[in-house]
């Protein structure tokens, strides 16, 4: 079979491969504790089941516009104002199906084939194949330092004439990294000098803890005009516990939105209209779901990096926001898909192996699930690696026994 040269280059997302692992096992009624996962598990705001249940009743579910329903776009505005601001114009603002599809098509609508696209390591799993999909080049910067936090002289060490794009997520999935505001501010006025197109992916940005706030690129951009080359990605899926809704927007200026939306037209027309309502009612409704959220979340990344620092050979980096955790187990194998693939097979323990993320002997860990979860998984991981632990272990009423040094 002849399949296209980009298509020959593209994997499978790990991370939903992984999901659905889990849910094959869970299936078949195997224990096993999925922490490689980023769904919270709290329920959609009730204003966003009231908002879409009231569309149901009327019958009236039909296509909706390209760029999104009025209300949505309004509800976008107002959102973009409160957090960044700025209050943007109705051209201003695309809705999508989901924050991944507003970032593709930006990339179709300013990537030309060879173009670079710069972001920092560790990043999403799919920014590289994203970016391929275009026909682009992905250009991962690893901070000098080795932490997760660059600076801005890495972005420009790696900055050549195809450089056409930066991308920078944070909090960062998967390290929960909150990149500081200087930061922020010296990359804002890098791609302004330079002419470069920057995406802030903001999907996770009330996600925060420890008090901070959140960094808003917009307070440190000159150009507000319409030549503006700064991008806004956001959604509903993680703030609102709302993953399954796939409703994401971007912000951007208006030539820009417009081109965007024409390409969406020929992906996928407008995004379900259903779903849209259940997004105006989460954004403009009670926003105590979202606080009690990141509560719970700062509280469940606190027992996680309990758990971890009684690892001996376990090096964690605190994350600032986001649901994950991207501790180094190299100690133990410092290839992190041969590890993950153990500590499935041995304690049904689900990781998503850094080498996805941009950065070996790690593994992405999520604390979005139970502390029940949590403990027990880190426990079972505990076991696994620990040449010390007891010879036994039982998962309810099954027992394992160590077959391995």
């Amino acid at each position: 079979m002849s399949i296209s040269l980009i298509a020959k280059t593209i994997g499978e997302s790990a991370t939903l491969k992984l999901n659905e692992v889990a849910a094959i096992l869970r299936a078949k009624g195997d224990p096993v504790i999925h922490l490689g996962g980023g769904e919270p598990k709290g329920k959609a705001p009730l204003d966003a089941i009231l908002a879409a249940a009231a569309l149901l009743n009327s019958g009236e579910v039909r296509y909706t516009a390209l760029d999104g329903i009025p209300a949505l776009k309004q509800a976008i505005i107002r959102y973009t104002e409160e957090f960044y601001g700025w209050k943007p114009a109705p051209e201003n603002v695309m809705a999508s199906g989901g924050a991944k599809q507003a970032i593709m098509s930006a990339l179709h609508a300013i990537l030309n084939p060879q173009e670079e696209v710069i972001f920092p390591v560790p990043y999403w799993v799919s920014y590289p194949d994203m970016v391929k999909l275009v026909g682009a080049i992905p250009v991962p910067v690893t901070p000098e330092d080795g932490s997760f936090i660059p600076r801005i002289q890495d972005i420009e060490q790696v900055t050549g004439s195809y450089t056409k794009m930066v991308i920078l997520n944070s909090p960062n999935n998967p390290s929960g990294a909150v990149y500081p505001a200087e930061f922020v501010a010296d990359v804002v006025d890098f791609c302004e000098r330079r002419g470069l197109y920057l995406v802030m992916d903001d999907i996770y940005h009330r996600l925060i803890f420890d008090g901070r706030e959140p960094v808003n690129a917009y307070e440190f951009a000159k150009d507000r005009s319409n030549n503006s080359k700064l991008i806004i990605i956001n959604g509903v899926s993680k703030q609102y516990a709302m993953t399954g809704f796939r409703i994401g927007w971007a912000v951007a200026n208006p030539t820009l939105i417009e081109v965007m939306t024409n390409i969406q037209g020929h992906e996928t027309s407008g995004p379900s209209a259903l779903l849209q309502h259940a997004a105006v009612g989460a954004i403009n409704g009670i926003q105590s779901s979202v606080n009690n959220l990141r509560m719970t979340l700062e509280n469940n990344r606190n027992v996680l990096l309990d758990q971890l620092r009684s690892f001996d050979g376990v090096r964690i980096e605190e994350p600032g926001g986001t649901f994950y955790s991207f501790p180094d187990f190299s100690h133990y194998n410092k290839n992190s898909v041969e590890l993950s693939q153990f500590l499935l097979d041995k304690v049904q323990v689900v990781t998503v192996p850094g080498s996805e993320f941009g950065m070996e002997g790690h593994l992405r860990l999520s604390y979005c699930g139970s502390i029940k979860e949590i403990n027990e998984g880190i426990e079972r991981m505990k076991w696994a690696l620990d040449p010390n632990s007891p010879n036994e272990l039982y998962i309810g009423e099954r027992k394992l026994v160590r077959d391995w040094s």
